[in-house]
């Protein structure tokens, strides 16, 4: 997902929770439960107890329709606004795990492709009640083109996808059956996600921009819409009519839309936000020192990504060239400095390979798709520099001036900036900088308005195919605007099998051609979280897959 986020489960929960347990000294202690005890706060930072949790992660979003969003940002809101049939929980100790949602318990066939979901008693935020229709409705509006939805392809396993009529039912109000064509080791995990979550045809299709409004947003999780002032903030506030309401402890949610980090960080110390995960790249090693700033893990990568359908980058070369000159170590160590680890691959580490948490990780057994090692930086660029000088622009010349595209935030400016650097000195070429709003800079991408731009992608699951298959021609996600045969191929050979084994070595083959042969996009960085909370503020919990859950907190 982009970033601006049985039981198979305990054991993919388990290496999440060994990842936060391992991050539990040092101030990074979020996964026991401790996010809230920094060190002593003055009055004024400690928050105002009005009832309200105010929160910033990010500025307008570009949707809170579930089949709409294709954003961390998006699906953490609308996380507190729907709930699907399974749904990410507090395991006691501030970690998130998968547990029962809107269905109360399933059955898998023997051969694992038919799941039957058996629905609990639950009801919509107008009091009418959910049926098994609601996700019939809402799975095939995923699906269907005329949506427009990024995410169509995430219910790829299921049958009929390629046909876009999905065998599902609903027997009965209460009985959801799904029948899959190939069994998914990650199917719960879906079922889970914000894509797939309920909506009901009459509000969709009554009204246009149905989200917009708490007149006709009607929700099912813990959350409704109070007001949407767009550009200032979204107001929720506890669902009455939602089944686990007991559960619910913050009677009241602001998600404040801004970008701007020092306004964020002076509003944050003035008492005016209780929660933030950005803060001015100046502070950040003090806060890191005072252990104010807590840094959780997560599993994603932070990448340049190429417009391949656009002159220059069009030539394989010249991609290479520009990802070899980039110095990850100088990035995570000067311009960053939150720990971040160079990323030598754009898999991330952290994502299972064959044996799941019990195995070594995809990263691990991938390999290196180029040396990150400071000692090896000079020989990456000779490297680049006979690219560059082989697709005919020796020591830059005769390159035309591009432009890197990123949006508001003095993050990913000190980075735009750090590249610029490295491609001009190292190269010879000419980089300007644009940045755009969030929301706007996602249109832009997602159309193919840049050269070079930048991106971060968190795994919606733990798989590697979360990763690989947004890569595939015309997907949702593939802003890169790329298309190749061999790829799809080794890709859709990958979903076509349930051997692990064999789904890994396709993957593992689609990476070598995405970042190995044709270079589509330079990983910079893998991603870990980092955010701050008030101390007086207790209940949060957090899933590596970077979704932040703000129900059950006490103290404000």
């Amino acid at each position: 997902m982009k970033k601006k986020f049985s039981l198979r489960l305990l054991a993919i929960m388990l290496g999440f929770v060994m990842l936060l347990s391992a991050c539990g000294n040092g101030g990074k202690n979020q996964g026991t439960g401790q996010a809230g005890n920094g060190n002593a706060a003055s009055n004024e930072e400690a928050g105002r107890e009005d009832g309200v949790f105010d929160i910033n992660i990010a500025s307008e979003p570009e949707s809170i329709d579930p089949a709409l969003n294709s954003a961390v940002d998006g699906a953490i809101m609308i996380s507190h606004l729907f709930e699907s049939l399974i749904r990410w929980d507090d395991d006691g100790n501030g970690n998130a795990v998968l547990k029962p949602g809107i269905a109360e318990s399933w059955d898998v066939s023997d051969d694992g492709l038919t799941w039957t979901f058996h629905l609990r008693d639950a009801k919509w935020s107008d009091g009418k009640p959910i049926v098994a229709e609601d996700f019939v409705y809402a799975w095939n509006r995923l699906v269907n083109p005329d949506t427009g939805a990024d995410y169509e392809y995430m219910l790829d396993m299921v049958k009929g996808y390629e046909e876009k009529k999905l065998e599902i039912s609903a027997p009965d109000e209460k009985t959801f059956v799904v029948n899959l064509s190939v069994k998914c080791p990650y199917f719960e995990e879906i079922c889970a996600f914000p894509a797939v979550m309920p909506v009901r045809k009459d509000a969709v299709e009554g009204t246009e921009n149905w989200t917009n409004s708490p007149d006709t947003l009607i929700a099912n999780g813990p959350y409704v819409l109070k007001e949407w002032k767009h550009n200032q903030v979204i107001e929720m506030e506890k669902n009455p009519e939602y089944y686990d309401a007991d559960s619910v402890k913050a009677e009241k949610l602001a998600f404040h839309l801004q970008d701007d980090q020092n306004a964020i960080y002076a509003s944050y110390r003035s008492g005016d936000l209780d929660f933030i995960n950005s803060v001015p790249q100046e502070e950040v090693q003090k806060l890191l020192d005072t252990k104010e700033l807590k840094v959780l893990p997560q599993v994603g990568t932070y990448y340049v990504v190429f417009n391949v359908e656009k002159e220059p980058f069009n030539d394989a070369r010249v991609r290479k060239a520009f990802s070899l000159v980039i110095d990850r170590d100088f990035i995570v160590r000067q311009v960053t400095g939150q720990g971040q680890e160079p990323a030598s691959g754009y898999v991330p580490s952290g994502v299972y390979d064959v044996d799941g948490a019990e195995g070594d990780d995809f990263r691990t057994v991938g390999g290196d798709y180029y040396s990150i090692k400071v000692d090896d930086y000079e020989k990456n660029v000779e490297e680049a520099k006979k690219l560059m000088e082989e697709a005919g622009y020796k020591d830059g010349e005769g390159f035309p001036q591009v432009e890197y595209l990123y949006n508001t935030n003095e993050g990913h400016k000190a980075i735009a900036e750090a590249l610029q650097n490295m491609w001009q000195e190292k190269l010879g070429v000419q980089v300007t900088l644009q940045n755009q709003d969030w929301n706007v800079f996602l249109t832009e991408r997602k159309q193919g308005n840049f050269n070079i731009a930048r991106s971060g992608w968190i795994a919606d699951y733990n798989d590697p195919m979360s990763f690989i298959d947004m890569w595939m021609t015309g997907g949702g996600n593939n802003d890169a605007q790329y298309k190749n045969p061999k790829y799809d191929e080794i890709v859709k050979a990958a979903k076509a099998t349930s051997d692990q084994a064999e789904r890994m070595e396709n993957m593992h083959k689609a990476e070598d051609i995405l970042v190995g042969e044709d270079a589509v996009v330079a990983p910079i960085y893998f991603y870990n979280n980092s955010h701050m909370m008030k101390p007086n503020i207790d209940g949060l919990y957090y899933t590596p897959l970077g979704y932040y859950f703000f129900k059950g907190l006490t103290g404000f």
